[in-house]
């Protein structure tokens, strides 16, 4: 049943991010800089790449956020996903934003990366703490 709690949390995550960037598109290609035609798309050609790297990170992150959870006897859906926000808010975003000043981006890329940095874990947390 683990392995299950933990897929379906991690489709969640990525759904929720597919949601979240999809959403913020423009502002976030604006403050990541990266390059768009007339159109608004980036130049850049298509690569499957990312979205094989994020759903291996969902797997992970739910992988371990599961762990956390059971190793500290956290049961219910409101428990979890305060857990996964709290890990979110105070661990990911800060490292997120740490890194993005030391490469000197955009405050508003932090700011959209950050946001689901929170996001993304709480979703996990809260689909977790339903099984």
């Amino acid at each position: 049943m683990g392995f299950i709690a933990v897929l379906v949390a991690a489709i969640a995550g990525f759904a929720v991010g597919a949601a979240w960037y999809m959403t913020l598109s423009k502002p976030w290609l604006a403050a990541a800089e990266i390059p768009c035609d007339e159109s608004g798309k980036p130049v850049a050609e298509f690569s499957p790449m990312p979205f094989v790297i994020s759903g291996i990170a969902m797997l992970l992150v739910a992988g371990m956020l599961r762990h956390i959870l059971v190793m500290a006897g956290i049961e219910g859906v409101g428990k979890s996903a305060l857990v996964g926000l709290g890990i979110g808010l105070f661990m990911i975003t800060p490292w997120v934003a740490m890194n993005y000043a030391y490469a000197n981006r955009k405050r508003e890329l932090t700011l959209l990366d950050g946001g689901y940095s929170v996001l993304g874990p709480t979703v996990i947390g809260l689909v977790l703490g339903l099984f």
